[in-house]
């Protein structure tokens, strides 16, 4: 059997950018946590809020690890397997990615170590400033990635010249139509898996009756987020939706399983799409909802898979099943803030077994929405690595053959199970000391220490927030 480089390829890049992305949208949320942890700490003087921030921290140093260990090994892809497409795009893509590391990678190394070390070493002030820091070179980070993905997603100010793209404006590039839907929808994500996560411990911690104080504030904390921004995730998510099918229809199409364009499209609640027949087996639906919700019209018109030529139409399973995916989650996640509403009242959020431990079983749906969320961007653009401009095959190496790619597709597969195998091991060691291991008393912390330069004041926090 011969091996196709480009079908490994793509199963790798594929591989390696999932593998990556669960951790910074972790991370992103997590640091935004944090600061809002020492904020707290900081103005009321409560040391709940700083053995929840110790805690914390310790968790986001490894995963932070993790994801720059995986997300430098994962450009090495651009020159190996896609050289082509990095001699076309190095215009843009070559600087966009230097200012994420100049902007935003020496930011939050720099003052990561104040955040990890300097607690007892700077000011109060200094140390609540670099976490702040910290939260903000993450979203500078997304800012930068962002850009460059929405680019190859709705292309604009950039102009091919002699097989090389060249920036018009570079307003138009960073900024393009999609790009303001999707960084949204990134942020809210972030949050939400940082809510989940936090939840999900807290909970967990709740049940073994260990630091009830402090993980009853956090588990409030969360719940509050996953109230408001879980409803609010899924309107952006609508908006972003109609950006889509304005300008990627049928990457909309394919979500839909709609082969034909129509009006009153029904929503398929369930269907096996085949594209080798280009057809739907098994349908299950609700007559004309798809159009209402993507046109907000009952009658609105919805574009279809035969638009376009077949070898232009995406994996239509995959992309039919991962939206499914993503959206299931979502809906889940609002039930579970209104649950938590519900039973704040008489303290159930903090004595139900049952909403407790569904809570520990919902700390891994924001990662697996997030994994279907990429899936159904990035498979839903095939076959384009440019949408409508250029191809993956036409962006693939030209020496590229079968064998090198199946040989770093399986160097990619260890290194990326050896880092991940080691960074669940340290995770689980955090979680398995809690909040007493982290906030155990060092040899230096028995030395006295003079008071803190900075202080807002101790006033308790009594209650839920």
């Amino acid at each position: 059997m011969e091996l196709d480089p480009l079908v490994l390829s793509r199963i790798q890049f594929a591989f390696v950018v999932c593998f990556h992305a669960i951790f910074p949208v972790f991370t992103i949320g997590l640091a935004s946590t944090i600061a809002g942890f020492e904020t707290l700490y900081f103005k009321t003087e409560n040391p709940i809020w700083q053995r929840l921030s110790k805690f914390w921290i310790q968790v986001f140093a490894v995963v932070f690890g993790i994801g720059v260990v995986s997300g430098i090994v994962m450009s090495f892809q651009f020159g190996t397997n896609w050289s082509n497409f990095s001699y076309a795009t190095a215009n843009f893509l070559g600087p966009v990615l230097s200012y994420e590391v100049i902007t935003a990678f020496f930011l939050e190394a720099s003052f990561l170590g104040v955040l990890l070390f300097g607690r007892d070493k700077v000011p109060q002030g200094v140390h609540l400033f670099a976490a702040i820091m910290v939260a903000t070179g993450t979203f500078i980070s997304s800012f930068w990635i962002l850009s460059a993905n929405s680019l190859l997603q709705t292309p604009d100010g950039l102009e091919l010249i002699n097989g090389m793209y060249h920036v018009k404006s570079w307003t138009d590039a960073l900024f393009t139509a999609s790009f303001g839907y999707r960084f949204t929808h990134m942020a809210l994500a972030s949050f939400l898996t940082a809510a989940l996560v936090v939840a999900g411990v807290s909970a967990w911690f709740i049940l073994q009756k260990r630091e009830l104080e402090a993980n009853k504030k956090a588990l409030s904390v969360a719940l509050w987020f996953l109230l408001f921004l879980a409803p609010l995730q899924t309107v952006v998510g609508d908006f972003h939706g109609l950006n889509t099918m304005k300008h990627q229809p049928t990457k909309v199409a394919a979500m839909e399983g709609n082969w034909e364009t129509s009006n009153g499209v029904p929503l398929l609640l369930f269907a096996i799409p085949d594209k080798e027949e280009q057809t739907n087996h098994f349908e299950v639906k609700i007559p004309k909802l798809a159009s209402f919700i993507l046109t907000h019209d009952w009658n609105g018109e919805v574009p279809g898979l035969k638009a376009v030529p077949v070898e232009e139409q995406p994996p239509v399973f995959i992309v039919f099943w991962s939206f499914r995916v993503m959206v299931a989650l979502g809906l889940l996640m609002v039930v579970f803030g209104i649950w938590g509403l519900i039973y704040r009242r008489g303290g159930k959020i903090y004595t139900s077994p049952v909403f407790l431990q569904g809570l520990r079983i919902m700390s891994i749906s924001p990662f697996l929405a997030v994994l279907a969320g990429w899936v159904v961007t990035e498979a839903g653009r095939a076959p384009w690595l440019i949408y409508g401009q250029m191809t993956h095959a036409e962006g693939l190496t030209p020496s590229l053959t079968g064998g090198m790619a199946l040989f770093s597709l399986i160097g990619y597969i260890t290194v990326y199970a050896l880092v991940f195998s080691a960074g669940i091991y340290y995770l689980l060691k955090v979680f398995k000391g809690g909040l007493e291991k982290a906030n155990a008393p060092h040899e230096m912390d028995e030395i006295e220490r003079p008071a803190r330069p900075f202080s807002a004041g101790h006033v308790a926090i009594d209650g839920d927030l």
